[in-house]
């Protein structure tokens, strides 16, 4: 199979850190790809799909709301784009989180607004307290007083596991 034009296939290793067997540019992998040392996703996309229900469940804590307005906020505080909140949404309400109500609109047609039921609020309290706990952990591990090990101290310490 041909590589689409500009499009170059990547196989120089049999280490998935080294290169990965597709397309460039077909798989995104939080990796660096020697060679290139690209990383074509970066750390922060994963962050925010990691924390879109706890920022859906902090809004709506705050106040009922219809999926356009969530979405916008969104964009704005971490640039999350609006299609990927309606089917959030959706499973929100059929895990029990959130429930609907419809609301006359002056400027068109009625808007579904959102909002927590008890069971998003419980939802709210254990993924905030999960999100402190896990952003104080990677502040422990990052702002650590220990010297990073270098080569000679990992091979130092692979030497001394296999010895046992």
């Amino acid at each position: 199979m041909d590589a689409a034009p500009g499009l170059r296939r990547r196989i120089k290793s049999l280490s998935c850190f080294d290169s990965y067997l597709a397309l460039q540019d077909t798989l995104r992998y939080l990796f660096v790809i020697k060679g290139d040392a690209e990383v074509p996703e970066t750390i922060e996309i994963q962050l925010k799909k990691g924390v879109l229900t706890l920022c859906v469940l902090a809004l709506l804590n705050r106040h009922d709301s219809y999926a356009y307005e969530i979405a916008s906020t969104l964009s704005d505080a971490i640039d999350m784009g609006e299609g990927t909140i309606y089917p959030l949404m959706r499973r929100m309400q059929s895990d029990g989180q959130v429930e609907t109500y419809m609301v006359e609109s002056p400027s068109g047609p009625s808007r579904k607004y959102y909002r927590l039921t008890d069971a998003g609020r419980r939802a709210l309290e254990t993924q905030t307290a999960e999100w402190r706990a896990f952003v104080t952990a990677v502040e422990g591990v990052m702002n650590a007083d220990a010297e990073p090990a270098g080569p000679a101290a990992v091979a130092e310490t692979t030497e001394r596991g296999a010895e046992q």
